[in-house]
C-alpha cells in the first residue's frame, strides 16, 4: 500500500503546475497480476465508487491516442488494445515492453490498474512537466517521497532504449546513477518487484513447475537459466526488476499523496471506498461513475442542475426536482447534447421554475 493523506485533490501536487503537455501520449496499464495479497481476488475488477479500478484507470487516460492494457481481456468502459508479456507473469518490466509495441507517441503513460485516486489533471500534470524537461521520465513520489514508477510518463525512445539492451550495459547505467537519486526510488521499486515475483510464484504454484532463480537474477517460470523465447534479437525481460528499467533513466518527479494512492490490501480497497464518500468528492464522483456506466463524455455543471432542482423542489413540489432535471437532459440531448445545450435547457426550466413560485406569493389579481 502507498500511504495515504486524505487531504489535498489528486492532482494538486506542492508545486505550481505547469504548463501545457505534449499535443498526443500512448498510455501503458499493467493489469496482469495475480493479487496475492488480495486472496487471488480479480484486482482490476474490483469496484470502487461503482466503478472498477481498470475503468477509473482507464477514464484517466482518456486522452491517450492509444491505450494498451497488458492483461488478459476482459469488457471496460473504454475501447483499448491488449497486449499479453510471454510468457505470462513475466513481470512488470516484460509486461511494458509488450505494452510499448503497440505504440507509437513520443509519450507515453505507464500505470498501475490499482489506482483509485488517478485523474485527468495528474496525467495532464506529469506529461506537461515532461514536456517542460530534458528528463528522460517522471514519476509521481507518495507521501513518504517514495518514487511510484507505475504512475509516469516516459520519453517512449528512452524506454525503448533500455528495454533493447544488453542486460550488463543496463546494469552498468543503473550502476553509475547517483547514489542519493537511487535511494528513494528502491522502496517503491522493490515493493512493484515483489508484486511481479509474488504473481509469478502463484501463477507457477498452479500451471507449472516453481519458478527458478538463475545466475543473473532473472526468474524463468520453467526452471531454466538464460532462457532465450522471444522473437529476433529481442532480450528476455522475464523476471528483471523496474531498477533495471528506471536506474538507467534521468527521471524527474512531482510529489501527490492522493493520486499515487494504490490498493495492494482489502484495508487499502476499504480505505478508498470511504474515501469516495467523503462529503467534499461524493458528487463528482457519483457523476464520473454515472457517466462511465452511461457511456456518455460530458461536462457536467453540477451546481447549475443542483441550483435547478432546488429551484424546482421549493418553488414547485419536491418530486419537480428529478422530473426537470430529467428532462433539461432529455430537451439537451435532441439538441445535440454539450454543456451549452444542457446549460440554455436549464435556464429556461429555472425561469419557468421562477414565475411558478412567484404566482404562489402574488395575491394581485389578473389584469
Amino acid at each position: 500500500m502507498t500511504a495515504y493523506e486524505p487531504p489535498g485533490d489528486p492532482g494538486a501536487g506542492t508545486d505550481p503546475a505547469p504548463g501545457p503537455g505534449p499535443a498526443g501520449y500512448d498510455a501503458v496499464v499493467l493489469a496482469g497480476g495475480a493479487a496475492r495479497r488480495l486472496g487471488g481476488a480479480d484486482k482490476p475488477g474490483l469496484r470502487v465508487g461503482g466503478r472498477a479500478l481498470l475503468d477509473r484507470v482507464l477514464a484517466a487516460c482518456a486522452g491517450a491516442r492509444t491505450t494498451v492494457v497488458v492483461a488478459d481481456p476482459r469488457p471496460t468502459a473504454r475501447p483499448v488494445t491488449w497486449a499479453r508479456e510471454d510468457p505470462p507473469g513475466g513481470g512488470p518490466l516484460a509486461a511494458l515492453a509488450a505494452g510499448l509495441r503497440h505504440t507509437t507517441a513520443e509519450y507515453v503513460v505507464v500505470l498501475s490498474a490499482d489506482l483509485p485516486f488517478l485523474g485527468e489533471p495528474t496525467v495532464a500534470r506529469l506529461l506537461s512537466a515532461l514536456a517542460a524537461s530534458d528528463a528522460d521520465g517522471v514519476l509521481l513520489t507518495d507521501a513518504d517521497g517514495r518514487d511510484q514508477p507505475l504512475v509516469a510518463a516516459y520519453r517512449a525512445s528512452a524506454v525503448r532504449r533500455e528495454l533493447a539492451a544488453p542486460a550488463g550495459e543496463r546494469a552498468g547505467r543503473e550502476a553509475r546513477a547517483e547514489p542519493a537519486d537511487r535511494k528513494g526510488r528502491d522502496d517503491r521499486e522493490d515493493r512493484a518487484d515483489r508484486k511481479g515475483r509474488a504473481d509469478r510464484e502463484d501463477r507457477s504454484g498452479r500451471e507449472g513447475p516453481i519458478a527458478d532463480e538463475g545466475r543473473d537474477g532473472r526468474v524463468d517460470p520453467a526452471g531454466r537459466e538464460g532462457r532465450e523465447d522471444h522473437p529476433g534479437d529481442r532480450p528476455d525481460l522475464t523476471g528483471l526488476p523496474l531498477r533495471r528499467l528506471t536506474g538507467a533513466l534521468r527521471l524527474a518527479r512531482v510529489p501527490d499523496a492522493v493520486a499515487s494512492f494504490d490498493c495492494d490490501t482489502w484495508d487499502d480497497i476499504a480505505t478508498a471506498r470511504a474515501r469516495i464518500r467523503e462529503h467534499g468528492h461524493v458528487l463528482d464522483e457519483w457523476i464520473s461513475a454515472a457517466k462511465d456506466e452511461l457511456g456518455i463524455d460530458l461536462d457536467v455543471d453540477t451546481g447549475l442542475l443542483l441550483d435547478l432542482a432546488r429551484d424546482a423542489a421549493h418553488g414547485v413540489a419536491r418530486p419537480a426536482a428529478p422530473l426537470t432535471t430529467f428532462l433539461v437532459g432529455y430537451v439537451a440531448g435532441r439538441a445535440g447534447g454539450g454543456p451549452e445545450a444542457v446549460a440554455e435547457a436549464a435556464r429556461k426550466a429555472a425561469a419557468l421554475a421562477q414565475r411558478w413560485a412567484d404566482e404562489a406569493t402574488d395575491a394581485r389579481p389578473d389584469a
